[in-house]
């Protein structure tokens, strides 16, 4: 970036869903919705999660807490305050679904706020992003033995997706479902930091070849 461009402001309009009242951990489900409405489909939630999202509820056996790998489903349901979530290989998978050959749907776990910035922000494509509630501390736990091989998974709470819409100099911008948050901007190294708590991961589309 040059310089005069390093001082501009750039935010993506897209169409804002709360997800407080209906769907207390369905962050990723309401951020994946916003992509696709700003992208012009007619989808609400409610369809995303019934039609693409698998969830597997969680179960208790003889004191031992069993679920899902966030990888493969989500964890519980995204109605449920007491569930957890999932993972950017399920709402990859879901987004490819829901547009068909129309779009790439690319995981970009891992990859660079400066690499996300110039691939998707700049080219007017926003972002699903994993990163912490509120910016708050990830908290390790609580954990669980994975349902398809008994492994022990441990969570990282405070965990939150939201849309990467935006920055400028000092900050980045995201429709931030949480509790009415709309529009809101957090300082870039917070959020690198927080992105980085939950394993880099984010995801968004490209035009299909």
């Amino acid at each position: 970036m040059g310089e005069e461009e390093n001082n501009m402001r750039k935010i993506i309009e897209v169409p804002y869903i709360d997800q407080s009242v209906s769907y207390p951990t369905g962050c990723e489900s309401v951020s994946a919705t916003m992509l696709l409405q700003y992208l012009g489909y007619e989808i609400t939630v409610d369809e995303f999660i019934r039609n693409y999202v698998p969830c597997v509820p969680m179960q208790e056996r003889d004191g031992q807490l069993y679920g899902p790998d966030p990888r493969k489903a989500f964890c519980g349901s995204p109605y449920d305050k007491d569930s957890f979530g999932c993972y950017a290989p399920v709402i990859c998978e879901a987004l490819q679904k829901a547009v068909g050959d129309k779009y790439r749907v690319v995981d970009e776990t891992g990859t660079s706020m400066q690499e996300l910035i110039q691939r998707y922000i700049d080219r007017e494509m926003p972002v699903v992003f994993w990163a912490c509630i509120d910016m708050k501390k990830e908290i390790i736990g609580p954990q669980w033995k994975l349902l398809d091989s008994g492994e022990l998974f441990a969570w990282r709470s405070n965990e939150h997706c939201m849309l990467l819409v935006g920055y400028d100099e000092e900050g980045y911008y995201f429709n931030d479902p949480y509790e009415n948050h709309g529009l809101i901007r957090y300082p870039k190294a917070l959020v690198e930091e927080r992105h980085k708590a939950q394993y880099e991961m984010a995801c968004s589309m490209r035009d299909s070849l």
